[in-house]
């Protein structure tokens, strides 16, 4: 197994880093301890995490959610590799960011991971362009943005409960694998409900049930919300038009894919763009999230 890191930026009781890992079914799962609160977003891949506040498959637009203190265990049991941005935050840093949220009283977590979100796909999208030539401060204000937004939403949503068997579990996991790779490749034959449940061995009414109870929405739900998160990072992180870009994330049509970005992330592709960040090469914003952020989808 191979794990790379690359650190994105540090500060005072904070730092953001990029993991990429290697391992595959044939790896051993391997076992460790937070030494910190881990909040890591799971951006390409998937894998298997355990933990004392229980078990999860995580898959892209996932976040594994890390107790100080808590060893936990990794696996790769249904596929190879993963690519993940991590967000971490001392003890004390973190206290200090519960404390300045209203109504909240819960320093830890009491699960595992939060299921992919279509509220937090914005700041994930920024999270995925983000890089170590980034201005310091504009990466410590995504830091403690991403912190106080997942705290909110974790308190909010219920991840739904699951009562599948290891073998569903598998078999819609690898279903959700296989989305994400496919929805980045041009030539392949568009995804179907119907092939999607044969290829899992299931009926397409069971297929949807177990879907929805281990990753969290329905197929088509997952699979938008990957393509419009993929099409946000690319805005950021280059200077390609935008009906390049909408064309790339499976659109053949700018205007629909106009209407379904902004109604998934906040804004039009272009004002998206403009406030959040400017493509690699030039220089950044001051601040990476401006005050007309979607504070209602964040906080709800």
């Amino acid at each position: 197994m191979t794990m790379q890191t690359r650190p994105i930026g540090a500060g005072e009781g904070w730092r953001v880093s990029r993991f990429i890992c290697t391992a595959g079914p044939e790896d051993r799962a391997f076992e460790e301890r937070h030494d910190c609160v881990s909040l890591s977003f799971v951006a390409r891949g998937g894998f298997e995490y355990r933990t004392r506040t229980g078990s999860a498959s995580l898959v892209a637009g996932a976040i594994l959610l890390g107790n100080a203190g808590q060893c936990f265990e990794c696996g790769h049991r249904h596929g190879s590799g993963d690519e993940c941005i991590s967000f971490q935050f001392s003890s004390a840093c973190w206290d200090e960011i519960v404390a300045a949220l209203p109504g909240v009283r819960q320093a830890g977590f009491a699960r595992p991971s939060h299921p992919p979100d279509w509220a937090l796909s914005p700041l994930l999208a920024m999270a995925e362009a983000a890089s170590e030539t980034a201005p310091p401060m504009a990466v410590e204000e995504l830091a403690f943005r991403v912190a106080g937004a997942i705290i909110r939403r974790t308190g909010g949503i219920e991840t739904p409960a699951s009562s599948t068997g290891a073998w569903d579990r598998g078999r819609t996991v690898e279903a959700a694998l296989r989305m994400a790779r496919e929805a980045q490749a041009l030539d392949t034959v568009p995804l179907s409900l119907a092939a999607l449940a044969r290829d899992a061995g299931m009926s397409r009414y069971h297929f949807l049930r177990q879907f929805r109870a281990v990753i969290g929405m329905t197929p088509h739900q997952y699979l938008l919300r990957f393509r419009m998160q993929q099409a946000g990072r690319r805005l950021l992180t280059s200077g390609d038009a935008i009906s390049a870009i909408a064309f790339e994330a499976g659109f053949g049509d700018l205007s629909t894919f106009n209407r379904q970005f902004r109604r998934a992330m906040g804004a039009s592709p272009g004002a998206f763009r403009r406030d959040r960040g400017v493509h690699a090469g030039s220089a950044a914003p001051a601040s990476l999230i401006p005050a007309s952020e979607n504070r209602a989808r964040i906080s709800e």
